[in-house]
């Protein structure tokens, strides 16, 4: 007997794995693996997705079969006759029969969760498998966090006090909220911003802390804000629930409360959810884990899908220990890697496996690959973050050249600032790109805002920029205002300004007329001043006197911080345009630029363009080329990163991250110095380039090591000091010496330089990239000129002649 079992539940595996056969061993595994604790490590690019698949089709079509050791009473010999010469190519009655011989305890489809984190996997997971299954598929559980905990509110969430027609509250709807407690509770409302206080209750809500909670701790750390918050959290919820309604944090919250307090609901989800699978388990955080624990609890048919590398959303609140201790809590949970990668080359596996490496909290895994060893890594070493522009944009067109397309290439950097110079390398080249998960640079509402200040400080009759920003930051000049003074521009025929310059003459403007004058003679000392001081120098002093910074200063949030930032950055533009010696080194001349700038073509109709975005909004995606800019010290891994040995970790897994995004050519720069913010610095090359062995990378330009003393050398060259501009080669300044050794010499741009190609309107040119074209106009620029080209085979582009130099002939 024990040789009859033996051989059906063989034969009872070995059909199921042909069934499975398109797969590959671990994936197999993985899929037939049904029963108990699972925690299935996927590496980048291993098919995680399509293992989910394929497993749900096994459950529904086997149950339990292909991790059973029971033969059902009923089975003969002639059954295992079948099954063992089951055919390759079966019939439909042959299929049936298999089907009924392997299946033991077949669940139902809604007896089956998939918790997914976004609506767009979930959207993916169910398209897949009514494709694999069929319209049962449409049973399943396939869903968000959220989406599934909404369900099990609306049916029982009266158990715990709301009625369950409730609604849910939206961030806007919550920071209105916040905002009316801050009122009542006569708090500082700049101290208080509900963008904050929200995100601090936010963060309770994610460790399953109540208000109670909250407050406990809140006294125990003797933290005078976080006591308020603890009352504004209290408020805040009495609030919600008089209201019946929830925010976003509340529907997994309310739904663990409901589960652990009603032993009735909790029993009857955990017999309803025979198999409970969650994907992107690294993600999650602990409210996520307990929901996760509760659902689970019946038949412990818990499958969690992740990879410990890719956990990189520590500031969301995700919590890596949820998938690192899987085992101490599950003792008896199975664990299958899925380490053969379809995405990438060999080579680029080997360095991102080199340097995840480093990592000491992981389960550990080493993705391989049969798609050949292909390119070794490259790094490229430039001396600024404009060389290192001109570099990618430069090797971009070259590719181009070879018959690669735009969309094959992705550019990715650890902070949206970053993208500026890449940005402007992009129009000065004519090369179509569109920036992902942020704004472009030139359209942030920051940027736009001072730069209006500063066209309205060289032309006051502006009146579209001027009405920008007369009333940004506040200043008690309303719309009604406004348009008053624009009815009385309209009837004088003159300028809003010069209503402004005299309000108090008119009677219209007698109640707004002190704070209209006030303005003006803010726009006229700052006139005085842009007179007598250097761009640079001037710059700092708009964004002081006009108050706008330090408006975003009393912000101090997040957002507002990221603000600032950029408007710094808007400085290196300046000193990047001071750098290329333009004839006209004015404001006047810096505006002609940056508008002509802005003006340069945006993406072109249709998808044929470079993809730019950050590390985190690259996770999931993958493209034949990608470069990863800006691996400095200080900057990835950031500066904090240096103290905190979780963070650090955090941003190696980024790293491995933006490394195995790339399926055939992967390039990482650094920059000897670099401008961000407006201010320069030195920074060594990132250790993660360091932990990449030799064999798998080529590294042009990189720095000799350092020996002694505290100046940062660079193969050959010393920066003593000081600050230096901008996207050409370094400046002298006045707090600094560039110190050059003879070998450094061949990156001086002075008289040396090739001489620029000379063109003129109806020129026949050839671009290496787009091909044949006719020059249709040439405008002078400072020391450049604005080409518009016909391309024949590309449409028109707006080139600047040294920058498409390299890349342009004359025919």
């Amino acid at each position: 007997m024990q040789d009859f079992n033996s051989r059906y539940i063989a034969a009872r595996k070995a059909v199921i794995a042909r069934d499975l056969q398109r797969l590959n061993p671990m994936q197999r595994k993985a899929a037939m693996t049904t029963e108990g604790p699972l925690l299935l490590l996927a590496g980048a690019g291993s098919g995680k997705t399509t293992v989910l698949i394929q497993r749900v089709y096994t459950l529904l079509t086997y149950g339990r079969g292909s991790d059973s050791e029971e033969v059902p009473e009923w089975a003969e010999e002639e059954d295992i006759h079948f099954l063992e010469a089951f055919p390759d190519r079966p019939t439909d009655l042959e299929l049936d029969r298999a089907h009924r011989l392997c299946a033991v305890d077949v669940p139902r489809p809604w007896e089956i969760i998939a918790i997914t984190f976004t609506n767009k996997a979930a959207g993916e997971l169910k398209e897949r498998l009514a494709a694999r299954l069929g319209p049962m598929a449409n049973d399943v559980w396939a869903s968000t966090f959220h989406s599934a905990c909404v369900r099990i509110l609306r049916r029982d969430i009266d158990r715990i006090g709301f009625d369950k027609d409730f609604t849910i509250y939206d961030t806007d709807d919550a920071k209105r909220v916040i905002k009316d407690i801050v009122k009542e509770q006569n708090l500082d409302e700049k101290a208080f911003q509900p963008k904050s206080v929200l995100a601090a209750i936010s963060h309770a809500k994610d460790q399953y802390e109540t208000p109670e909670d909250f407050a406990r701790r809140c006294e125990t750390e003797n933290d005078w804000k976080k006591s308020r918050i603890a009352k504004i959290y209290a408020a805040y919820q009495k609030k919600l629930m008089t209201a019946n309604a929830l925010d976003f944090d509340d529907i997994i919250f309310h739904t663990v409360t409901l589960l652990q307090r009603e032993p009735e609901v909790l029993r009857y989800y955990q017999n309803k959810f025979r198999y409970v699978l969650v994907d992107e388990y690294q993600d999650t955080n602990h409210l996520q884990y307990l929901l996760t624990s509760l659902l689970a609890g019946g038949y412990r048919n818990l499958c969690v899908v992740g990879d410990d590398d890719q956990s990189i959303y520590r500031f969301r609140g995700a919590n890596i220990e949820n998938i690192l201790s899987f085992e101490q809590q599950y003792p008896d949970a199975r664990v299958i890697r899925l380490e053969q990668n379809y995405r990438s080359t060999q080579n680029i596996l080997d360095a991102a496996n080199a340097v995840i490496q480093n990592n000491v909290g992981r389960k550990g895994k080493t993705l391989w690959t049969d798609n050949g060893g292909g390119e070794v890594v490259t790094v490229k070493t430039s001396f600024n973050e404009g060389d290192e522009a001109n570099f990618v944009v430069g090797d971009i067109l070259m590719g181009v050249n070879r018959g690669r397309r735009f969309r094959d290439t992705a550019v990715l950097y650890r902070m949206n600032a970053q993208s500026n110079a890449l940005e402007y390398a992009m129009k000065r080249n004519g090369i179509p790109y569109r920036v992902v998960g942020g704004m472009k640079f030139f359209d942030r509402a920051e940027v736009k805002d001072v730069l209006a200040y500063l066209c309205v400080l060289n032309n006051p009759l502006d009146d579209l920029r001027l009405r920008r920003i007369i009333n940004n930051p506040a200043r008690g000049i309303g719309a009604t205002t406004m348009d008053k003074v624009a009815v009385l521009a309209e009837s004088q025929g003159a300028s809003l300004y010069e209503i402004i310059r005299n309000a108090d003459l008119f009677p219209d403007l007698k109640s707004a007329s002190v704070k209209l004058l006030k303005f003006a003679d803010l726009i006229d000392g700052l006139r005085r001043q842009g007179a007598e001081l250097a761009l640079p120098e001037f710059y700092d002093v708009v964004c002081d006197q006009t108050g706008y910074v330090r408006a975003l200063e009393e912000k101090n949030d997040m957002e507002s911080r990221g603000r600032i930032e950029n408007v710094q950055e808007l400085k290196s533009n300046i000193l990047g345009f001071l750098e290329q010696d333009p004839e006209d080194a004015t404001l006047s001349g810096f505006l002609n630029e940056i508008a002509l700038y802005t003006d340069l073509d945006s993406v072109e109709a249709g998808d044929d363009c470079v993809t730019m975005m950050t590390i985190h909004s690259a996770k999931g995606l993958e493209f034949p080329t990608v470069y990863v800019v800006g691996m400095e010290e200080g900057i990835f891994p950031g500066a904090s990163a240096q103290y905190d040995q979780e963070e650090l970790e955090e941003e190696r897994r980024l790293c491995y991250v933006a490394m195995t995004r790339a399926k055939e050519k992967l390039t990482l720069t650094n920059a000897r110095q670099r401008m961000l913010y407006g201010r320069t610095s030195a920074n060594r090359p990132s250790r993660f380039l360091e932990e990449i062995p030799e064999d798998n990378m080529r590294w042009e330009g990189k720095p000799e090591p350092r020996f002694g003393g505290m100046e940062a050398t660079f193969g050959g060259d010393r920066w003593e000091g000081g600050a230096s501009g901008g996207y050409g080669a370094p400046s002298t300044a006045r707090s600094g010496v560039w110190v050059r050794s003879q070998r450094a010499q061949t990156l001086s741009r002075g008289s040396g330089a090739a001489p620029m190609l000379q063109l003129n309107q109806g020129d026949m040119v050839e671009h290496t990239a787009f091909g044949k074209g006719m020059v249709l106009s040439v405008r002078p620029m400072g020391g450049d000129a604005l080409l518009e080209v016909a391309f024949d085979q590309m449409g028109t582009k707006k080139l600047m002649l040294k920058s498409a130099g390299n890349h342009l002939k004359k025919l």
